[in-house]
């Protein structure tokens, strides 16, 4: 037991110390993974103050722009009214005012033509424009006004100044839209409509998830989940709405934890099979090499012995002795032959089952306590069954020795075989105290033993004959019942 005891000590203080160390690994991983998160949050709270603060002065710079428009637009009228004051002056008003105003005019186009539709003049207009199509905005957009007397036609816009600002407008609010996106901290951005069915733009998400309607839905209702979408208007545009989700690398860290330790729990099993495997080689080869040497050395009293039989037969001593001494030589030598084959694979060949159960019940009783009573009834005379005799006849030697210990010599010992469909069941019982159900499985494991000087090996050894060279199994069942199950070969 003390073997035992040492051996789940130390690993309860091992278990304890990776335990520790697992733990004080994922905290120190969880801290980082935290301080991180709180960086990204940080940096995509300032990303999404900094989108409303930018909306906000696009706004007011589309308030700037529309009041230059307004100034430059009565530029225009006023240009409008002084062609229609030359075309129809007023009896006795002097020109030479709205003269000198038309000739001052260097910002809004003016475009004049004669009755026979041939350009005179074109003002503010460069000579790379297309006259023809200018003409035609221009006549879209403003009534064009005809002097009668002459035959002349004047076409006019609003200012180049004004288109100036149009065009840089809406350039501030193309590029308001694109940096938004490009901009957005390392995160997922999609910039929809007031609809939110339309995507204006969007960055770090996949492009299939966008383009299908039903996905776009359940991608922008995943981003609300987690963030608030803003909501910003746009000059000419009207409201927009952009949608964010966390970060990949922040989203990764949410998982990073969780992903260490099932690194460290796939690392630390299969560290544990490699060494495991390293100690169950090392303990086999141990093991081996002293049952090999324990068979080496059993051979010389054991000639020795039969020797002497021989002798005492020469001198008439009573034969029921020296059958029962032949009978424990006989023993001795199947010891020996087990012991010389350990390690080696045993061959497996048929048979009777019942016959070796039989032979093992007659060599223990008389060497059991008379208290005992061990029982073998069949009910049938045979059962074949691919085993090792010598080996299967040394597992119930130990069972049945473990049983009469149990029972402080005194009870009953009961053996049984019965033949199922695929192989033979085997079971060992006793009128003892039985087995705790929490000592089951303990009770197979390597230097377990309840016994003040036992090495524990015996069930260990019986599980190991069992299961790895008969290809079987061997269990405890309720009170003092160990069930073998060896199965047929195919």
């Amino acid at each position: 037991m003390n073997v035992y005891s040492n051996k789940q000590r130390w690993k309860r203080v091992l278990l304890v110390a990776a335990a520790v160390i697992v733990v004080a690994t994922l905290w120190y991983s969880n801290d980082i993974a935290q301080r991180i998160r709180v960086e990204e949050q940080t940096k995509v709270q300032l990303w999404s103050e900094a989108i409303v603060q930018r909306a906000e002065l696009v706004g007011y710079t589309q308030h700037l722009f529309e009041e230059l428009g307004d100034e430059e637009r009565g530029k225009a009228d006023r240009l409008a009214d002084a062609y229609r004051l030359i075309n129809n002056p007023p009896r006795g008003m002097d020109l030479t005012f709205v003269t000198d105003y038309l000739w001052s005019n260097n910002t809004i186009p003016v475009l004049i033509f004669d009755d026979s539709d041939e350009m005179l003049y074109r003002v503010n207009v460069p000579d790379d424009v297309n006259v023809d199509s200018l003409r035609s905005v221009m006549k879209a957009a403003n009534d064009p006004i005809v002097f009668d007397d002459v035959g002349h036609t004047i076409y006019w816009s609003e200012s180049v100044r004004f288109s100036e600002l149009k065009e840089v407008m809406q350039d501030l609010i193309d590029s308001f839209i694109s940096e938004t996106v490009i901009n957005s901290a390392s995160v997922p951005v999609v910039m929809t409509d007031s609809t939110k069915t339309e995507v204006i733009r969007y960055q770090r998400v996949d492009s299939a998830a966008v383009a299908d309607p039903v996905e776009l839905q359940g991608l922008l209702a995943a981003m609300a989940s987690s963030n608030e979408p803003i909501e910003v208007s746009l000059p000419g545009e009207g409201r927009h709405f952009i949608y964010y989700a966390d970060s990949v690398v922040l989203t990764q860290l949410r998982y990073y934890p969780l992903a260490q330790l099932i690194l460290i729990a796939v690392f630390a099993f299969v560290a544990y099979l490699i060494f495991n495997g390293f100690r169950r080689a090392e303990q086999d080869q141990v093991w081996v090499g002293m049952a090999k040497e324990t068979a080496h050395q059993l051979g010389t009293p054991l000639s020795s012995l039969m020797a002497w039989v021989g002798l005492l037969e020469e001198q008439g001593v009573q034969s029921d002795y020296l059958k029962e001494m032949n009978r424990d030589i006989v023993r001795l030598n199947t010891v020996v032959d087990r012991f010389s084959k350990i390690g080696s694979k045993p061959i497996l060949r048929e048979h009777n089952v019942i016959a070796v159960v039989r032979d093992t019940v007659e060599y223990m009783l008389p060497r059991v306590s008379k208290n005992v009573e061990l029982i073998f009834e069949p009910a049938q005379p045979e059962v074949q069954i691919a085993l090792s005799p010598p080996l299967f006849s040394w597992v119930l030697e130990n069972l049945i020795r473990n049983s009469v210990d149990a029972m402080d010599g005194n009870g009953k010992i009961r053996l049984t075989v019965e033949k199922n469909s695929d192989g033979a069941a085997v079971t060992v019982s006793d009128t003892g105290p039985g087995i705790p159900k929490a000592k089951r499985k303990q009770i197979f494991e390597p230097g377990y033993t309840t016994k003040a000087r036992g090495w524990g090996l015996g069930l260990s050894l019986c599980k190991r004959i069992i299961e790895e060279y008969h290809g079987g199994r061997i269990s405890v069942g309720e009170g003092s019942i160990f069930l073998i199950k060896l199965h047929q070969l195919t």
